[in-house]
Order: structure tokens, then sequence, then C-alpha cells
């Protein structure tokens, strides 16, 4: 039997070992995140594991539900300490799911802890990582994870003040317009005017969250500017937000009531992407979906225009299947060695753990390859450094 969480985790053969190795300390390009640049800059410290782990994880705050945990224990009244030992006590029910991964993970490379935790081990795990807190701060994450860049999610209007370079961190803005485009007050003047500063100060990355495929006037006339200056743009498509019309109200957003949507219309994609291309107005384009179901067509809409790119699994799919399907897909229908790679999507800082988890995916994955005689050996160490590291660096143009 294998030790809990060894360091051959999900490494199935001696290549795929042998390429981890290679790549598991590649510094991060974290492209997409929700993460404060303003408690970055200040070098945020944390009280306890509790407010570390549970403070704005909807991942966890969903997960103790569907477990049966009151809600004055995820987003109530109930103190830190408390809400800590009733997420110990689901740990145990999450078999298979990425919290099981990410949190004993994050225990192992953050903390050093490497027993399992549940109901009976949480009072020991509670006081060893916040002995080991005392220590820690964002920078020591940053700087403990190798993270190089961090690009974060801003409102037009922000003024960006904390964003900079802290230690060996870039921190970057992104551009997310959505705010703007569902009022009344779109100003061509005013947006163009905003794209100049953030690209004064250094964004090379624009981003929108949406519930369908693109077909607007005002998206169109953003990605025509976004071409000019040389930005990306990343579409985030597919969401059903805050199904729960009671919780939307006494919880707020971002809380753990978002869904994918059943169908994702991946013709007005294809339409909006060429009416772009056709008047050369297309910008580096990364798309993300939501459903999986769609990743195939998006796979294929991405090879029929320069510079388009399938993004990483999303959100409810960077899970173990899902990362090993997206890139499943990724390859037959597209082509992997032009993958961009892994992102946290997250709005805390000990997420970058899920780097280690998609490298390990990863290099299980091209390890199968090269031990089934359907890969060369030779390229495949290049390969996932491509993946891991340069082709995003390379893409965005950092």
């Amino acid at each position: 039997m294998k030790n809990f969480m060894n360091d051959d985790l999900l490494l199935s053969n001696e290549t795929a070992k042998s390429l981890y190795a290679a790549i598991k300390k590649l510094p991060i390009i974290d492209y997409h995140c929700h993460l404060n640049e303003r408690e970055i800059a200040e070098d945020k410290t944390f009280a306890n594991i509790g407010e570390a782990w549970l403070g704005g994880d909807h991942y966890k705050w969903r997960a103790m539900r569907m477990c049966g945990v009151d809600e004055h224990y995820i987003t109530g009244e109930a103190t830190w300490r408390e809400k800590f030992d009733k997420y110990a006590e689901i740990m145990p029910l999450l078999a298979g799911n990425p919290l099981y991964y990410f949190s004993h993970l994050e225990l192992k490379m953050i903390f050093g802890i490497t027993e399992p935790l549940n109901a009976a081990s949480s009072d020991s795990i509670w006081e060893r990582a916040n002995a080991a807190l005392q220590n820690l701060s964002v920078h020591k994450l940053l700087e403990l994870f190798n993270v190089e860049y961090i690009a974060t999610t801003d409102d037009p209007d922000s003024d960006l003040a904390f964003h900079g370079v802290y230690g060996r961190t870039l921190v970057a803005p992104t551009f997310r317009p959505d705010r703007i485009i569902k009022s009344n007050n779109f100003s061509h003047s005013h947006l163009s005017s905003r794209l100049d500063y953030f690209a004064q100060r250094g964004c090379k990355i624009t981003d929108h969250g949406m519930d369908f495929a693109p077909s607007s006037d005002r998206l169109e006339w953003l990605a025509e500017q976004y071409a000019q200056r040389d930005m990306t743009m990343q579409l985030h498509i597919g969401t059903m937000r805050n199904i729960n019309t009671n919780a939307h109200r006494n919880i707020g957003v971002d809380s753990g009531f978002d869904v994918y949507r059943a169908n994702v219309d991946t013709d007005a994609l294809a339409v909006f992407l060429n009416k772009l291309h056709a008047k050369n107005a297309l910008p580096k384009t990364i798309i993300y979906t939501l459903n999986p179901s769609a990743v195939p067509a998006i796979c294929t809409i991405s090879g029929a225009f320069p510079n388009v790119r399938v993004g990483a699994p999303w959100w409810f799919n960077d899970t173990l299947e899902g990362i090993r399907n997206h890139l499943k897909i990724i390859a037959e229908y597209a082509t992997l060695g032009t993958f961009l790679g892994m992102l946290t999507d997250s709005r805390s800082f000990l997420s970058y753990a899920r780097f280690d988890f998609f490298r390990r995916i990863l290099a299980d994955y091209v390890g199968g390859l090269v031990e089934r005689g359907e890969y060369d050996l030779g390229t495949a160490h290049d390969l996932m450094e491509k993946l891991c590291y340069t082709n995003v660096k390379e893409f965005v143009g950092l």
C-alpha cells in the first residue's frame, strides 16, 4: 500500500515521475485569478488556517453545504476554529473530489503536514498549521511557489494603485469590463481612455465573464481595441449564475450557487470571431467554457482562426478526470503543444498548490503516451516545459 499523498501521487509510471521531476519547480504564471492585489502589496498575514482556507473560498463552501453543514459554519458567525472543524469533519466524505487533493497538497507543501485531515486530526493540524502561519505571509507564499506573474481581475475604473513588483512576482492588472458592458453607460471614449491607462500600467490581458457566447456590438468594439493594443482577450462562457434565489438574497454573489449551462452556442462564438477576423481586428484570444461538452467544438473553432486558444479546464472542471479529459480533447481536436497550461482562477493565496496537481496529471498523461510508445521521449521534456511555462509567457507577451 502506498503512503498517503506520497511524492509519486498521480504519477503511474517511471517516465511520468521523470517528467514531473524536471518541471515541478518551474516558475508559475497565473494568467487569470481573483486575488486581491492590495493584500499582495500589504503582504497580508493570516490569523489562522480557518481564515486562510475558508475566508471566501466558495469551492469549500459548496462542499460543506452538500455534506449537510449548517450555513452558520460556512458563511455565518461561527468562529474560524468552528468552521475549520466542520471542514475537517467532512473531509473523509470527499474521496476523489478535487478539494481532497487540493487541501492535502496545501497541508503538505505549505505546512509540512502529511497526515489526513479529519475530525480526529483537526486539533493537531489546527495547532501545527497555525504555528507555521506565524512565519508566513503572502510574499513568502508567492516565493515558496515561485510565482513569477499574477494577473488580477480589475474593474475598468480601478486606480490600479497596488499593482507592481513584489519580491520576484510581477502583479499586473486585467481589464474586466463586465459591469460597464451590462449598463447603459457604455462610452467608447471612456473605455478607450481606461484601456490606455491599463496598458500604461502593464496590462496585457482582458477578460469577460458571460452566460452565453459573445454576440454584442459592444464586445466587438472592445475586441478591436484589444487588437490595436496587442492585448489578449479572454472569454469565459457558459455560466448560469445565482440559481438559488434565497441564497443570493441572504449570502450574496460568488458564494457557491453558480452552475454551468446545459448548452453553449458555439455557432455564435464562431460567427463572432469571424466578424473580427474579417476586418483584421481579432486579438489573441483564449476561450474557456464551463460546460465540458463544448470543449471539442471550441477546439475545432480555434483551428479556424490565428492566435485563438482553448483555455484551461475552468472552475468545475479542474478535477482529476476533468483535467485528464481536457488534455486528451485538446490533443485530439486541437494541438496539445500549443496549450497554455494551468491557472488558479482563485481568491486564495494557498491555492498555488493546484499547479502541482496539474503538473502531476500532465506528467502522467504525457508519460503514459511515452510508455506506450505513442510519443517520443526525446521531445517530451521540451513539451512539458512549454505546457507549464513558456507557451503562455510567449502567447501573452510577458
